[in-house]
């Protein structure tokens, strides 16, 4: 299986975060599905919290992390480059 480079792992945070809608999704959600490690989320996070692309709730003691619409535009824009890479021959 080929390394995933970042911005491949912040698409599939932001991807992820994104189907759990406004309920957000915590850090095992995202440990699970974006397949990272705890440390690596972490980092992860913190980036795509500073450039506003995931909010980071706190709601009756659980941590919860919900796309934005920066980050659902930020995954548009990403899915069309995929796309446009894709058409030429490209793969990222």
């Amino acid at each position: 299986m080929p390394y995933r480079h970042s911005m491949q792992i912040m698409a599939d945070v932001l991807s992820q975060a994104s189907q759990y809608g406004l309920d957000g999704a915590n850090k095992s959600n995202l440990i699970q599905k974006a397949n990272l490690s705890h440390s690596r989320l972490n980092q992860f996070l913190n980036n795509l919290t500073s450039a506003g692309l995931i909010n980071d709730i706190v709601y009756q003691n659980h941590q919860t992390f919900v796309i934005t619409p920066k980050g659902i535009k930020f995954l548009e824009e990403y899915r069309n480059f995929q796309e446009l890479a894709g058409s030429f021959g490209l793969e990222l």
